[in-house]
């Protein structure tokens, strides 16, 4: 799939007069590359405390990523994307899995044993317990969207890009290539608390489900 952005050209005088053209070079989406997840798990943990910051909430700062953003890389690195700024950096993405039974179930048998362990739960605060025990837990029986909207996703981005239009972008090349793969419908959760989330959902077309209380779960049909 082609990466999608904005050229802009321009002209203006030198101190000569002579009129000069010259490119200015500005944020793109384009697939996720190898080598790129240092700066998605940066991205992870500046926007995992209910959109805002995470650095120091738990113990170990790369918890957030080893289970919200580099197992969907692993795991499915072409439904993954990533904005990519002019000065070389990434500053926002978004990742799915498409069969999210699946990816549960691969979640739960390969990657948590080999990544989870770690992490130390002796001691752990309340939070730490709460993260890891979801990861913990985790399990294709226990999707519970799964059944009616079988893809799920994750899209996050850095306040420098936030309100510019990236996330629906991304959103869309993800739909894209999971509508290229036959997938019939997606689903994506939100915490309750991310008001400016929960509204750019809800403009995006997608509807509101049912949830559980501190979160707030959305559908989309691709099909």
């Amino acid at each position: 799939m082609s990466s999608c952005g904005v050229e802009l050209w321009c002209r203006r005088r030198s101190r000569l007069g002579a009129a000069a053209q010259y490119r200015v070079a500005v944020s793109r989406i384009r697939p996720f590359h190898p080598g790129d997840e240092p700066a998605l798990a940066e991205i992870c943990l500046r926007t995992a405390d209910g959109g805002g910051d995470a650095t120091g909430v738990l113990g170990d700062d790369t918890i957030w990523a080893d289970i919200f953003v580099l197992p969907y890389v692993a795991r499915h690195p072409d439904a993954a994307f990533v904005v990519a700024t002019d000065d070389g950096r990434v500053a926002g993405y978004a990742v799915a899995a498409p069969d999210t039974r699946a990816f549960a179930e691969w979640f739960r048998t390969e990657w948590w044993p080999a990544h989870g362990a770690r992490f130390a739960r002796p001691g752990a605060t309340a939070r730490e317990r709460e993260i890891l025990g979801y990861a913990d837990r985790r399990s294709g029986a226990g999707e519970t969207y799964a059944e009616e909207y079988p893809a799920h996703l994750h899209v996050d981005l850095l306040p420098e890009l936030q309100g510019q239009g990236w996330g629906r972008r991304l959103i869309a090349e993800v739909i894209a290539a999971l509508r290229a793969q036959g997938v019939p419908a997606l689903h994506l959760v939100a915490t309750a608390e991310n008001a400016g989330a929960l509204v750019f959902y809800d403009r995006l077309g997608f509807h509101r489900l049912p949830s559980e209380p501190g979160s707030q779960a959305f559908g989309m049909r691709l099909d």
